[in-house]
């Protein structure tokens, strides 16, 4: 491998960190092609990636394809929390 990376993203919520930390580990166990692996692993409330490629591109594919899925997570448990306040209000009504 000769392409590395490595991005650690700091999480405000530890719900938010444990949802986007399960929703990548099976990503990591089967890596998206030969050319590339990551790894994630939690320090304290971080997030932290690490990528290896045979080269830029493939390391540029990787980083995009997890920052994509991180970001849907994120949107996920933004909505659900959304939506539950909102459910949580109207029944009191």
């Amino acid at each position: 491998m000769k392409a590395q990376a490595v991005i650690r993203l700091n999480f405000s919520s530890e719900k938010q960190l444990k949802v986007v930390l399960e929703a990548l580990k099976p990503e990591t166990r089967t890596p998206l092609t030969r050319r590339s692996r990551a790894q994630v692993k939690r320090e304290g409330n971080s997030l932290t990636l690490s990528f290896e490629a045979t080269d830029i591109s493939a390391l540029r594919a990787a980083i995009n394809s997890y920052l994509r899925w991180i970001h849907l997570a994120k949107t996920v448990v933004k909505s659900v929390n959304e939506f539950s306040t909102k459910g949580a209000s109207s029944e009191n009504a």
